[in-house]
């Protein structure tokens, strides 16, 4: 099995400016792993209106754990952006114990995925089942962190996580699902 990954450690130039780590937390029409009876899939558009409304202050975490922050939106060392590929990002990493080991680890190759948190916004997500399994996929979402993870839930991002909190419970999911595509 082939894997790519776009995530990047950039040292730029000797104490001027802070080390980054660039990828995209998300790929366009890329399918997550099964995710407990379902597969997501994002689609081109959907964080455009989270990005532009600036509706969250978006952080960039590490394994999507709160105190662990590599950068923010806010701040200007958290930069996001959705093009044709999927959501971009870049994060100037602190000066800290916990970024530079994360650096070497991303350097190495140990951890090379990202992932992302959010919410669903109404009717932001479509599902279609096929065979056993139910199909997602996230139209419009708002976005609250990206994840620098060795172990995403889209293999096909370059530095991405998730948090199980923001998965709606599978099996009701499916099951509605199911009962919706019986009906027509």
């Amino acid at each position: 099995m082939e894997r790519r990954t776009a995530l990047e450690v950039r040292a730029a130039g000797k104490g001027s400016e802070p080390r980054r780590l660039i990828g995209y937390a998300s790929v366009f029409n890329s399918p997550s792993e099964d995710l407990g009876g379902f597969i997501e899939i994002v689609k081109p558009g959907a964080f455009k209106r989270s990005l532009e409304s600036n509706l969250t202050d978006p952080l960039a975490l590490v394994h999507h754990m709160p105190h662990l922050v590599l950068g923010r939106r806010s701040a200007g060392t958290l930069r996001l952006a959705e093009d044709d590929k999927g959501l971009a990002f870049e994060i100037d990493l602190p000066d800290t114990q916990t970024a530079r080991d994360l650096a070497v680890s991303v350097e190495r190759g140990d951890i090379r995925g990202a992932s992302f948190a959010f919410n669903v916004a109404e009717d932001g997500d479509r599902w279609e089942v096929k065979g056993d399994l139910a199909i997602r996929e996230l139209l419009d979402v708002t976005l609250h962190e990206v994840t620098i993870t060795a172990t995403p839930a889209y293999p096909d991002t370059e530095v991405a996580r998730r948090a199980l909190d923001t998965v709606i419970r599978p099996r009701p999911r499916l099951a509605l699902a199911r009962r919706f595509m019986d009906t027509l």
